[in-house]
């Protein structure tokens, strides 16, 4: 196993200069192409992506690489992660086979997989990732996991900087609407990396729907958007399922959409959201399409945080 993994924000000694060198090479992405020339970056999906996709492949481009991407299961064959099994099921090949040899093709692992959610120890124990980086030669970068999304946080807290105008502005992440029971991933990830960064940071979520304190830590919580939205410099909307009673939609509480009243309630805060979004459920289209909503420069960030982390591990610095 390999000492240059990007798993979550633990892998990162500074999340504010990693931040900085994000913004630093969207000036100039293409300075550092020499460090990937001849070396391949394999994108490794078990799970559809629109950005993540994108942006990391041509990140890997910027800096010279090669990218393959594989969806498992569909390019390749499915693939057997558990340890000690009878394999007469559907999974044809082992993880230990197809991890190692991927490695012996690529340079660079980047991995995205979902939780279940509905075994929130095995999800929480990181299961399929852990299985990847255990079996896997070389460095493995987290394009989404179980529990986290750290490309994604990075972007946002490189976009936060790119947009305030405060040494230390409020941030605020809040529980919204969604038609199904979605991942606690990007909010676990999002808490996780605010709470490293010099910002304030409260969370607004309805009675049930609290996150891990393992991502949360000290951040206050409210549970309801008026209080925690008074003075707020950003809005950052996600939904998330329960983490309580794990992957439980404990209602349809359709009050939490984030509305432009809403929005008067903070410092002038920009609006941001990882995508997709759900129009007029998670958030009006008021917000979305006015000037206050930054979602699509957070999602053309992407590219540069992804940059960012590649840059790193092939210069051997995490």
């Amino acid at each position: 196993m390999t000492d240059f993994n990007f798993i979550s924000a633990d892998d990162v000694d500074d999340v504010e200069k990693l931040a900085q060198e994000v913004l630093e090479i969207k000036k100039d992405p293409f300075r550092w192409k020499y460090l990937g020339q001849n070396k391949t970056l394999v994108l490794v999906f078990l799970n559809s992506s629109l950005r993540t996709r994108l942006s990391t492949q041509k990140a890997a481009l910027n800096l010279g690489m090669n990218a393959i991407v594989l969806n498992l299961g569909q390019d390749s064959w499915n693939m057997e992660f558990a340890d000690g099994v009878i394999m007469k099921g559907n999974t044809a090949e082992h993880i230990k086979e197809g991890a190692a040899v991927i490695s012996e093709y690529a340079d660079i692992i980047a991995l995205r997989s979902f939780p279940s959610l509905t075994d929130r120890t095995k999800d929480y124990q990181e299961f399929i990732l852990n299985q990847f980086v255990k079996y896997s030669s070389v460095p493995v970068v987290n394009m989404e996991s179980a529990t986290v999304h750290p490309l994604q946080s990075l972007t946002d807290l490189a976009t936060i900087r790119e947009f305030t105008q405060k040494k230390r502005p409020k941030v605020v992440l809040t529980w919204v609407p969604h038609i199904k029971p979605l991942p606690q991933c990007v909010s676990n990830s999002f808490a996780q990396w605010m709470n490293r960064a010099d910002v304030e940071f409260v969370i607004a979520n309805p009675e049930g729907y609290n996150l891990s304190k393992e991502f949360t830590g000290d951040a206050q919580v409210f549970h309801t958007q008026r209080e925690a939205f008074k003075n707020a410099d950003f809005i950052y909307a996600k939904n998330w399922s329960s983490y309580e009673d794990y992957g439980k939609v404990l209602k349809e509480d359709f009050s939490w959409l984030v509305t432009p009243g809403k929005m008067a309630l903070t410092n002038q805060a920009k609006f941001m959201h990882c995508l997709p979004v759900r129009r007029n459920v998670v958030v009006a289209d008021e917000v979305l399409d006015s000037d206050s909503s930054i979602v699509i420069r957070q999602a053309g960030n992407r590219e540069w945080a992804a940059q960012a982390v590649i840059r790193r591990i092939l210069e051997k610095r995490v």
